[in-house]
């Protein structure tokens, strides 16, 4: 997998953000001689149109998009395979009350909000709606699980290769933050990596308990609760430098769940982790 947003809410610029980037959530997952698997379509799906779009040649993708904040969708029109006619973008994603995620979707990028409507691009966008299921996305089996956060948001689970990778990219921890969702346990069950929202430190969470993340004490939790090897701590506040993030990352190593584990780090933009090398 690797990491082309890594932040959470909004995008981020400047010195303090060189290390753990700035752009908001998307991530690409290859597996050799297949195609690959976007997960989210944050701002950093516009770095992905650069590996994608090698030639000018129609690009045929998948994608799993876990719910519909801006800061999850924000790159979907600046995706360059959308302006090649022949490519062909599958979203997966969680539909709303009253409303398909066709219709949601293309209700945000339209005028007065962008210039050009959804339908309107070259490209096919193909939306479908998906609930708790299982399925198969070429070689990739995919689980999708509701996960409590704001709004209908769904967790991703990927097997390919004999690997696993658990994506839990928002996440509202309970406010005791010790009990896990039998689903999140269900997506994370001895994954060979957890991605998991690890937006705030304790003391953010006391001040915000229901904006619908998690702590970076809770995003170990879960993965050593589930049997995972790797976590990665992910969805970096947008108030949090790269020395923010790496102090928080240091102290979630010396968390007493996290000797369960294998490796705890922080996600970080541009970085790819090879699970089939580990």
């Amino acid at each position: 997998m690797t990491f082309f947003g890594t932040r959470g809410s909004c995008p981020c610029a400047g010195e303090g953000y060189g290390i753990y980037g700035g752009n908001t959530s998307c991530g690409l997952v290859r597996l050799d001689g297949s195609d690959p698997l976007i997960l989210d379509l944050g701002t950093g799906l516009r770095r992905v149109s650069d590996v994608l779009c090698e030639t000018s040649a129609p690009v045929h993708v998948a994608a799993l998009l876990t719910h519909l904040h801006f800061d999850h969708i924000m790159g979907l029109p600046f995706f360059t395979p959308l302006h090649v006619p022949g490519s062909r973008l599958t979203v997966h994603g969680p539909s709303q009350a009253g409303s398909t995620l066709r219709q949601t979707l293309a209700g945000a990028v339209k005028p007065p909000f962008f210039p050009v409507e959804l339908v309107s691009f070259r490209g096919q966008i193909e939306l479908l709606d998906t609930a708790d299921e299982d399925f198969s996305l070429g070689p990739y089996k995919v689980r999708s699980r509701a996960v409590p956060h704001l709004g209908h948001t769904l967790g991703f689970r990927v097997e390919a290769g004999g690997r696993a990778l658990a994506y839990v990219s928002d996440h509202q921890a309970p406010p005791d933050r010790r009990s896990v969702p039998e689903s999140v346990l269900e997506l994370c069950d001895g994954a060979d990596l957890v991605v998991h929202d690890a937006q705030f430190s304790d003391e953010e969470f006391e001040k915000k308990p229901h904006w619908g993340h998690s702590t970076v004490g809770y995003a170990v939790q879960v993965a050593a609760e589930s049997g995972a090897r790797q976590l990665l701590l992910f969805h970096h506040d947008p108030s949090h430098a790269d020395r923010d993030v790496e102090r928080l990352a240091e102290w979630a190593r010396g968390l007493p769940a996290a000797t369960r584990l294998q490796k705890v780090t922080a996600a970080r933009e541009g970085v790819t982790i090879d699970l089939g090398r580990q």
